[in-house]
C-alpha cells in the first residue's frame, strides 16, 4: 500500500482533499446561502419541500465524495504508516471525527427522508421538526467537525 501511495501521492491527496472541500464547503452553501432564500417562500409546505429537496441534492452530491474521502484516508493512513509515528493520536482524531461526521450524514439522510414522507402524508409538523433538526443542529455540527479535521489535515500533511 504504501508504494502504491507514494507513486500516487498527488492524486490521492488532491482527492482527499477536494472530497473534504465539497462536503463542508456544501454544507456551508447549504445552511449560510439556500437557506436563506428558502426562507422567502410563504408557504410553509412550499418551504418545507424546496428544503427536502436540496437536502436531497445536496446529498446525493456528497455521498460519492464522502466515500472518495473514506477510501483516500486509508490509503493515507497506509501511505504514511501514520500508526507508527508521533502522529498517530492526531490521526486517530481525523479519523473518529470524519466517523462522526459520516454518522451524523447518515441520519441526517433518514431525516430528511422522513421529512419527505411526512410531507406526502400532509404532516407538515413532522416535516418540520425533521427539517429543522438537520438545519438547527446537524449541519453546523459537521459544518465545525469538517473544518476542525480539515485542519488538523493541513497540521498532519505539513509536519509529515
Amino acid at each position: 500500500m504504501a508504494e502504491f501511495f507514494l507513486e500516487n501521492k498527488t492524486i490521492i491527496v488532491f482527492l482527499h482533499v477536494i472530497s473534504a472541500v465539497v462536503w463542508v464547503g456544501g454544507m456551508i452553501a447549504m445552511r449560510y446561502a439556500a437557506h436563506q432564500s428558502f426562507l422567502q417562500i410563504e408557504s410553509p409546505g412550499q418551504r418545507l419541500e424546496r428544503i427536502a429537496y436540496g437536502l436531497k441534492r445536496l446529498f446525493s452530491i456528497v455521498l460519492p465524495f464522502v466515500i472518495l474521502l473514506i477510501i483516500t484516508a486509508v490509503i493515507m493512513l497506509k501511505g504514511y504508516d501514520l500508526s507508527h509515528t508521533d502522529f498517530a493520536p492526531l490521526g486517530h482524531a481525523k479519523e473518529g471525527i470524519w466517523s462522526i461526521m459520516f454518522i451524523n450524514l447518515i441520519v441526517m439522510i433518514k431525516r430528511r427522508n422522513r421529512a419527505e414522507r411526512a410531507l406526502g402524508d400532509s404532516d407538515v409538523m413532522l416535516a418540520k421538526t425533521q427539517l429543522e433538526f438537520i438545519g438547527k443542529y446537524q449541519v453546523p455540527a459537521n459544518i465545525i467537525l469538517g473544518v476542525i479535521a480539515i485542519f488538523l489535515g493541513t497540521y498532519l500533511s505539513s509536519n509529515i
